[in-house]
């Protein structure tokens, strides 16, 4: 019979992983895992999992520069899925990551169904633990966000890369179109594990002395805490389709403090993705890590699943007011 865990256990089960924290880094934004190990005192022990830069068939060079453009709490990236292709990243990459400090996920991209599948094949033949699926990249011209936004699509793609992989699948869903119910419903009947609740929001920069687009691809994705609002929507959205299959959502979206964090876990989050944050705070998982576990104490709470799903919708009483 196992303990039962003390109150502020930050473990949880994430298809069928056991992640020792409910952070995960994301995919672009700590590059194969390595980027910000230089940094003093940071440590891939303090994410439960790290997904690894998003990776297709062949090599791609990405888009033309500008590729970043600030923009009031947060950025517009067009990296263009920059990478050096998933062969170099099974065979020279994988082998120099420590798996003993964190789980490592890959991000499967494609510009056909065919590419999908043979990423994916190709990753189920390596130490990572899962698969997250890119269907919603939407600064790429091809593939990308033109999967994501099809929910006829998006349901091929999961259930293709289904029948190539034993490891657990996680389809990362864009909030770029008209029904992410929908779409989540379809990628959950096609076969995916877990969901990755928002990819970011397609968006766009003008340089008014020249008054041509900042970023070399015209358009990018919007990450950063200006979009919390919009993800934390989307996240109970698809929570309310993904609960009664039990299948897990990573929420994120401009997630930049423990509060942040644990919004999206109030909200359906079954763990918490963290990216653009890094950039303001590069030690900021730590951080995130203490407020979570010192929440769940103050809550009388033993776990962070007790926590995810646990938002209040039924009104308030209305106040008493003297007659």
């Amino acid at each position: 019979m196992s303990a039962t865990p003390a109150p502020g256990d930050l473990a949880i089960d994430f298809c069928g992983l056991r992640l020792a924290s409910p952070i995960v880094l994301l995919s672009g934004c700590v590059g194969f895992g390595e980027e910000y190990t230089r940094v003093a005192g940071f440590s891939n022990r303090d994410a439960g999992a790290i997904v690894l830069k998003g990776t297709t068939l062949q090599p791609r060079p990405g888009n033309p520069p500008h590729r970043l453009a600030e923009t009031p709490m947060g950025m517009i990236n067009a990296i263009g899925l920059q990478n050096p292709g998933v062969d170099h990243v099974v065979r020279r990459i994988l082998p120099g990551l420590d798996f003993s400090e964190t789980h490592f996920f890959a991000n499967v991209c494609g510009s056909s169904l065919e590419e999908y599948v043979e990423v994916a094949r190709r990753f189920d033949d390596s130490p990572v633990a899962a698969l997250e699926i890119n269907i919603s990249c939407p600064n790429v011209r091809e593939g990308g966000v033109h999967f994501g936004n099809d929910p006829d699509m998006s349901a091929r793609v999961v259930a293709a890369c289904r029948r190539v992989t034993r490891k657990p699948l996680i389809t990362k869903l864009s909030p770029n179109q008209t029904d992410i119910r929908e779409n989540a419903r379809r990628c959950i009947e096609a076969g995916s594990d877990a969901l990755s609740v928002i990819n970011t929001i397609a968006g766009m920069a003008i340089d008014l002395a020249t008054r041509r687009p900042v970023l070399g691809n015209v358009q990018g994705g919007v990450s950063g805490p200006a979009i919390k609002p919009i993800a934390l929507l989307k996240v109970r959205q698809v929570w309310e389709v993904a609960a009664p299959q039990r299948v897990p959502i990573i929420g994120q979206g401009g997630i930049a403090s423990a509060s942040d964090a644990l919004e999206f876990l109030v909200a359906g989050a079954s763990a918490v993705g963290v990216g653009t944050g890094l950039f303001y705070d590069p030690l900021l998982c730590p951080k995130i890590n203490a407020g979570i576990a010192d929440y769940l104490r103050e809550a009388g709470m033993h776990s962070v699943s007790e926590l995810s799903g646990s938002l209040v919708t039924t009104p308030q009483p209305a106040p008493c007011t003297a007659s």
